[in-house]
Order: structure tokens, then sequence, then C-alpha cells
């Protein structure tokens, strides 16, 4: 019998899927990252923000939102011929960030998403991933209205070690999103294969 799924690599054998994370600050933009460069329908957990997590959910600039990821969003985007990625997308608030543990495990590396207007909010997400050791980049999505800052200031601002890649993206746009995810595999690659280099020098 014939697995359903067994077209799925059409006969490659050297296929190969790589665990990412999108993470970040509350309403930054995770879910419509991953939602607008994923190849499949994503899997959302999203949930209806309620008067009693108004309390704890700081929505300060980002009024508009209604809704708020409780466990993560998956979705997955191939690259080129035998690269895929699988695209976990981390909720916003801190009273999910037990989630991350779990969802780290076993992943490449990490989008870090950022917004000028609330830069603070990636603050935990970068501790997260330097003190995990985990690649990432940090994507600026540029809201409309607000100040543009460019890639070295944001670094600045964030303290971010040198050579941690930032670029600026419109997390709406599939073309942008995937250009910092090749962004982001090609950094994670490099900071790999040094320290596989590293550990048998």
């Amino acid at each position: 019998m014939v697995s359903e799924h067994s077209d799925a690599f059409d006969g490659d054998t050297s296929a190969l899927a790589l665990k990412i994370l999108v993470a970040g600050g509350f309403g930054v933009g995770k879910t419509t990252l991953v939602g607008a460069v994923s190849e499949i329908k994503p899997l959302r957990t999203e949930e209806l923000l309620s008067e009693v997590g108004q309390s704890v959910d700081d929505t300060d600039g980002v009024d508009h939102k209604v809704t708020t990821t409780v466990a993560m969003d998956f979705g997955r985007i191939t690259i080129r011929s035998g690269l895929s990625l699988y695209l976990f997308g981390t909720p916003g608030q801190d009273r999910f960030w037990f989630l991350w543990d779990e969802l780290s495990q076993g992943a490449l590396g990490a989008v870090v998403l950022a917004d000028t207007r609330r830069l603070e909010d990636c603050f935990p997400a970068v501790d997260f991933f330097e003190h995990r050791h985990i690649p990432f980049v940090v994507a600026v999505n540029c809201f409309p209205g607000a100040r543009s800052y460019g890639a070295q200031d944001v670094a600045r601002a964030l303290d971010l070690d040198q050579g941690t890649p930032v670029v600026l993206c419109d997390a709406r746009d599939r073309d942008s999103g995937k250009e910092v995810l090749i962004r982001l595999v090609e950094y994670a690659g490099r900071m790999h294969t040094a320290r596989l280099l590293d550990s048998v020098g």
C-alpha cells in the first residue's frame, strides 16, 4: 500500500526539512508572517481576547488586535527543491512562554519579529535565543505609520551580539517573509558550521 504522503518528496531521498521558530512580542505579526509565507493552510490556535485578559495583555499600540495565539502557529514553505522549512509561531504573551522550551527543541534557528513602536517587547525573545545559543535574525516588521529605523539603529537598541542580522520586512508580503527566512537559514548554517569546526579543532 502506498502512503498518501509518499509523493511529498517526489522520490528525493535527500529532501531536508528544517524547523524554524517565529517569535516576538504580542501583536508583532507572527501569525501574519507564518500565514503569508506558508504554502499549506496554516494551523492557528487563536482565541478572542477577553475582558479577563485585559489586566495581563498590554494592547497599547495594537488596539485593533482582537485575537491572540494561545499555543502556536504552524506553516510550511519550500525554499528550493529538497529544502522545506517548518514554521512554528510562538505565543507572544509572557503567560504562555512556558511553551517556548518545547517548541525550540530541534530548531535550526529563529526569526524574532520586532515592532519599533514597542521594541522592548522583543527583548525576552532575544534573551531566550541568546542564552540557548540558537541562531536568530531580528526582522523589523515595518508597520504603516511607524517611524522607520535602520538595521544598525535597531541592533544597537537591542544590544545584539555582533553579526546578528537585522532585516526590514513586511510580514504581510510573501516575498518579504521568504527573504527573511532565507537570510536566517544562511546565517544559522554559518553559525552551526563554525561551532562544528570549533568542536573538532
